[in-house]
């Protein structure tokens, strides 16, 4: 009796984000954290820094042409210069969080697969120390004379399927690749990246309204350049801009940020959306599992039956059936030891992280 070892069937789903790309370690936030805000520096320093000015002008037709040169600053420029580093950092949050979320619901299967396997491999060195002394039993009574060589031959095939289920095993965890994983829940992981999704709305936001008022300061000095006259004359003004649709706007800009976290929450590919995919996959694997482990613990049961009937084998017959029955049964105890472990891990993963 041979049974094959039993795989999560769920295949491992790539996610992916329009707005952000996938990262496998801090590195990749670092350098796209430290791209952005050497954007936003450069921003800033161009919104905050005084424009200079210098030309030629002639106020009125008949007057002296004037030579002009100064500078002048918008308030609202000013203010923009602060919100733009703000709605950067909040940018590299959001990347921050978005790429966690991405990365532990990418690599959940994969993760638990491989903590099953290894629990398997555990499974399979205890049955393989007890078929060890079984074996060792029967070869003293074949010894002895009181055991056929046939009888231990079977004894040896169930090893020969121990250990091809062992390199097998060990194929699947060297093959499957897991980066390291956050220690917090997906659902924690997933509320932030959503609120930062927020957050980084509300600074852009923020900063778009800027864009309703401004209050700019020009001074500088003016030369009659025709006659030259004597001195340089200083001058400055104070100009005042107001959007009347300001109202009307803020109201359009605030519904749009409320929208985009609708959006974000329903849109295929996210990770609130993935969330909840990858949550629909484990619950029928949780399903597919009660049943595999029903059934592996009736066969179990039936076996056990057998044994409990044979007692004490004493005769040569007896003691056959009792070695079949046995090996089977070291086989059936890690399938039925994989399936428990199974269905317990993803009840916690489910419990802890939904």
């Amino acid at each position: 009796m041979f049974l094959r070892p039993w795989k999560m069937v769920v295949a491992p789903v790539l996610f992916f984000s329009s707005a952000y790309a996938f990262a496998e370690n801090p590195t990749d936030q670092l350098a796209y954290c430290s791209y952005v805000m050497e954007q936003a520096q450069a921003q800033r320093d161009l919104l905050r820094t005084p424009m200079a000015a210098a030309g030629f002008t002639q106020p009125e037709t008949g007057l002296p042409l004037q030579a002009v040169a100064g500078a002048s600053l918008g308030l609202s420029d000013f203010r923009k210069a602060g919100l733009t580093m703000e709605a950067a950092r909040k940018n590299c949050e959001l990347y921050k969080s978005a790429t966690w979320a991405q990365q532990e619901i990418q690599y959940a299967v994969p993760s638990l697969e491989k903590e099953a396997l290894r629990n398997r491999m555990a499974l399979i060195d205890r049955a393989a120390k007890l078929l060890d002394a079984l074996t060792e039993q029967t070869e003293k009574m074949v010894a002895a004379q009181n055991a056929t060589r046939l009888m231990l031959f079977s004894l040896q095939t169930t090893r020969i399927k121990l250990n091809a289920d062992r390199a097998d095993t060990q194929s699947k965890i060297t093959s499957l690749y897991v980066p390291p994983l956050s220690d917090r829940p997906l659902k924690q992981l997933a509320a932030e990246k959503q609120n930062n999704e927020v957050g980084e709305q509300k600074a852009l936001d923020k900063l778009a309204r800027q864009n309703n008022w401004d209050v700019a300061l020009s001074v500088g000095v003016h030369q009659q350049v025709n006659p030259i006259a004597q001195n340089a004359q200083p001058y400055g003004a104070v100009s005042i801009n107001y959007n009347l649709a300001s109202h009307a706007i803020d109201q359009h800009l605030d519904r749009a940020a409320e929208a985009y976290g609708e959006w974000k929450k329903v849109q295929e590919g996210d990770v609130v959306r993935n969330m909840e995919v990858l949550r629909q996959q484990l619950v029928d694997c949780v399903s597919a599992q009660e049943a595999r482990l029903k059934s592996l613990r009736a066969e179990g049961a039936q076996i056990d039956s057998n044994l409990q009937m044979i007692g004490n084998p004493d005769t040569s017959a007896a003691f056959d059936f009792h070695n079949q029955l046995a090996a089977a049964r070291l086989l059936l105890e890690i399938e039925t030891g994989d399936a428990s472990f199974r269905l317990d891990h993803l009840r916690e993963y489910l419990a802890r992280n939904y």
